[in-house]
């Protein structure tokens, strides 16, 4: 990385530079070139001329091509520049690093199930099956969001209602539903919750009984079903709800964190409002984090499909053998179809909020995102919402909506949530703890009461990569052990399990 005082080059084969502050026209920022124009904060600046159709670089990677020539020292953004269609090189396991374990082993304050479960929260759900049992589930988690109601019990994260818009009218036997499931069965069985009261109405496609039928025996008698149908409709369903979260709460509250390994811990990793900084500050520190986790025996789950468009090539080359690696690549194909089929692009992404922030194509955004997986090699790849089975670095399936994506990685056993994010995303994920992460001081000032880290003075040349992603490791290990994370402090995870649903709404 060569670091001027106004741009930063991040890698000798670059043919543009990153803005560290907005630049005016006419600013010096080398002993060759001055800005012919106005470059944003966090914007790119050419280096040299670049001509159309000539390959542009960050990372030393291609982010996009030319559409017309450009000046050194002009603006690099989506009037000049756009994706084209190039070669990859998947190079299978070609930089697979063995990991080393940790010299010391760390342990964090878990709460071990009686199953042999590890939580870091200790919640009770509510969770409906359709959308048509939503308001019965937010109704009962209201009743008990009073002090007085909880008071009794501060060992009791809380009362927590997931709710959704689907569940029915859908293929009863089709990949949407079976998906559906997965995902509300990976919520049901999560170790954050203590117990689970899951409601449906009774008629929906999304039936209760094979829902209860893919339970952990040891756990079944944790999930207490209702049907609305059958209580008697919204008033009497509620009621009962009610009175089963009253007989669950004093066993709940029968708990005390221990110190256990953290190899019980497995960490969602999340970007959201990503900016031209993402890829340089926050991202990197969290997979720096990540590898000191991994190190530990850990688990970490790198996700958002579309989000690794254009840098799968950097995760093949550290994926464990071919398999992994061509289940990776096969994921590209399916989304470049799906694309197609849709008549979209996968382009689409990066969003206006991104695009306001620096970054120019998917190419672009995709390196930096990938950057969050640190440097172990990648060990297995799954569905969305699939129970991960492997310890270290995974990937899973999902569209690259952060609550969507998350809501995958949770039902996936995630019981921490990473979050990087440089416009400033506002989120949380009960029951999983979500950290936030920011990549610029100036939003982590701005957003102070959201934000936990700031990544910022990477860019400011305070604080290292290396440093961050110590902080950040170190946190993940306060909030596992019950710290509160900002978002926790304000609230925020009730309305943000957002299923992905999949296959024709009929």
């Amino acid at each position: 990385m060569t670091n001027l005082s106004h741009i930063l080059q991040l890698h000798p084969n670059d043919n543009i530079a990153i803005a560290k502050t907005h630049l005016a026209p006419q600013t010096i920022v080398s002993e060759q070139m001055v800005t012919l124009e106005e470059i944003p904060a966090a914007h790119k600046v050419a280096l040299e001329n670049i001509f159309q159709g000539d390959a542009i670089l960050r990372y030393g990677q291609i982010i996009g091509f030319a559409t017309r020539d450009i000046k050194a020292g002009e603006h690099v953004h989506v009037h000049n520049l756009a994706m084209a269609d190039f070669d990859r090189d998947y190079a299978f396991g070609e930089n697979v690093i063995p990991v080393t374990a940790a010299p010391q082993s760390r342990t964090f304050l878990g709460i071990k199930r009686a199953d042999g479960r590890v939580a870091t929260r200790n919640y009770v759900g509510v969770i409906s099956t359709v959308n048509c049992s939503a308001t019965v589930v937010k109704k009962v988690a209201q009743y008990f969001d009073r002090p007085e109601m909880m008071d009794k019990y501060p060992n009791v994260d809380g009362v927590v209602a997931l709710s959704h818009s689907f569940g029915c009218c859908i293929d009863h036997h089709g990949e949407g539903l079976k998906q559906l499931r997965r995902t509300i069965a990976g919520y049901m069985e999560h170790p954050n919750f203590a117990a689970v009261v899951i409601v449906g109405l009774g008629c929906e496609a999304n039936q209760l009984k094979p829902l209860l039928q893919s339970k952990n025996p040891e756990y079944a008698s944790k999930i207490k079903p209702l049907v609305m149908q059958d209580e008697g409709g919204t008033q009497k369903t509620i009621d009962k709800a009610i009175a089963l979260v009253e007989e669950i709460l004093p066993e709940a509250n029968q708990i005390a964190r221990e110190p256990l390994p953290l190899s019980h811990l497995c960490v969602a990793l999340q970007c959201g409002g990503s900016d031209g900084y993402s890829g340089i500050t926050a991202n990197p520190a969290l997979g720096v984090a990540v590898d000191h986790l991994v190190a530990q025996g850990g688990t970490a789950i790198l996700s958002e499909t579309p989000e690794i468009y254009g840098a799968e090539h950097l995760l093949t080359r550290r994926a464990v053998n071919t398999e992994v690696g061509h289940k990776l690549v096969d994921l590209i194909h399916s989304w470049e179809a799906y694309a197609d089929r849709e008549k979209g692009s996968i382009d689409n992404n990066p969003t206006p909020g991104n695009k306001a922030g620096g970054l120019t194509t998917i190419l672009e955004k995709s390196l930096g995102a990938v950057a969050k997986s640190g440097s172990t090699p990648l060990k297995g790849v799954y569905r969305y919402a699939e129970t991960i089975d492997t310890h270290g670095l995974v990937f899973m399936d999902a569209p690259g909506y952060d609550p969507m994506g998350a809501t995958g990685q949770i039902a996936g056993g995630a019981n921490l949530v990473a979050f990087t994010t440089g416009r400033g995303s506002c989120f949380g994920a009960k029951p999983s703890p979500s950290i936030k992460i920011a990549t610029n001081t100036a939003m982590y000032d701005r957003m102070l009461d959201d934000m936990d880290i700031n990544c910022g003075n990477i860019m400011e040349g305070t604080s290292s990569v290396a440093e961050k992603g110590l902080e950040i490791f170190e946190m993940l290990i306060r909030v596992a052990s019950g710290e509160k994370s900002k978002s926790e402090a304000l609230g925020i995870g009730g309305e943000e399990f957002v299923p992905w649903m999949i296959g024709a709404q009929m």
